[in-house]
């Protein structure tokens, strides 16, 4: 099985509302939350922080973690992706090899932007988690 992490990055915007922040990845014309592979003997909460800021430029601080996906891959691979909700605290997106846009969205139109279905369910939790600290 691939291991991988990454992490829904959100902020509340200018007109209060939760945002989340999507990635776009030329090389797969997808947006996505922000992830990738573990390295060999990395945790997977480091992956996900690695994976975060080379993808968006942030240094985020790590909060709880949220449900996992597993699917099967391009390559016919199993592979499961967890997932830690973080707060972007400094940083600024540069546009990279992997990534060359990011947008911070409000709830509903990230929801539709995603490429993949089986994101929302992360950005869901992400929601719920957020209004039971409220």
């Amino acid at each position: 099985m691939i291991e991988a992490a990454g992490g829904v990055v959100w902020r509340i915007g200018a007109s209060r509302d939760l945002e989340v922040l999507l990635v776009h990845r030329p090389r797969h014309d997808d947006w996505s939350l922000p992830k990738g592979k573990l390295h060999v003997r990395e945790t997977a909460v480091a992956a996900a922080v690695r994976e975060v800021r080379e993808e968006t430029g942030l240094r985020c601080e790590v909060g709880p973690e949220l449900p996992s996906t597993r699917y099967v891959d391009r390559k016919g691979r199993d592979k499961r992706v967890r997932y830690w909700a973080m707060h972007g605290v400094s940083g600024r997106f540069k546009s990279n090899r992997e990534v060359d846009r990011t947008e911070w969205l409000p709830l509903a139109a990230a929801l539709a932007r995603l490429t993949e279905r089986r994101d929302a369910a992360i950005i869901v939790a992400l929601d719920h988690l957020l209004a039971t600290v409220s």
